[in-house]
């Protein structure tokens, strides 16, 4: 995997503008949103759901093998700006327990709403992982 940086610009914080991906094996993960195996929401704050919709990303990858390292792409949907800008920081801890420093392309849209309430934020990824041997 080659992170893309064209000559000149300077580097994004917290993504990469772009991924280079030998073939390998393409894992698309539906939207995930911040709630259980059992899907019931814990809470109604945008760090906790951030994490388990984080924790769920990384559990469809997990059953396709993959590691969070594989992850090329991630689009982030939120329907509360104001909370988000306010847990930034929390968010990036949050990031990097369960990421480490690995950023892929990433596109963060604010929304009206999500189709599971009282979700805040829902993430999909798309991840390409080694080709089988």
């Amino acid at each position: 995997m080659r992170v893309l940086l064209p000559e000149g610009w300077a580097p994004p914080q917290g993504y990469a503008n772009g991924i280079e991906v030998p073939a390998g094996r393409i894992v698309f993960i539906a939207g995930q949103v911040g709630w259980d195996a059992q899907q019931h929401f814990q809470s109604t704050e945008m760090a906790p759901q951030f994490a388990q919709a984080l924790d769920n990303v990384l559990a469809v990858l997990a059953q396709a093998g993959g590691e969070p390292r594989h992850i090329c792409r991630m689009t982030a949907y939120c329907c509360d700006k104001p909370a988000y800008l306010a847990a930034r920081a929390e968010l990036g801890a949050i990031w990097r327990q369960r990421m480490g420093r690995h950023y892929p392309a990433m596109s963060m849209i604010f929304v009206s709403d999500l189709l599971d309430h009282p979700g805040l934020v829902e993430l999909e990824a798309t991840a390409v992982l080694p080709a089988a041997s």
